[in-house]
């Protein structure tokens, strides 16, 4: 039964990453569409928010083989 909970847990764990990389792109969309000539300044660090909001669903899935 461990194996089972541990699965429902990390499927729980990937929903705020989900949510996290949804509400960046959004937030990097908006902002290009309002301003198209900084998207080249959102862009890097819509990438560093979207790499950081999957290391957090990596951590999980790491620690759901723990």
């Amino acid at each position: 039964m461990e194996g089972n909970l541990s699965l429902v847990g990390y499927g729980l764990a990937t929903i705020g990453p989900a949510i996290a990389v949804g509400l960046i792109f959004a937030a990097y969309i908006n902002g290009v569409a309002r301003q198209p000539e900084s998207g080249r300044l959102l862009q890097p660090i819509a990438i560093l928010g979207f790499a950081l909001a999957e290391a957090l669903a990596i951590f999980g899935l790491v620690l759901f083989f723990l």
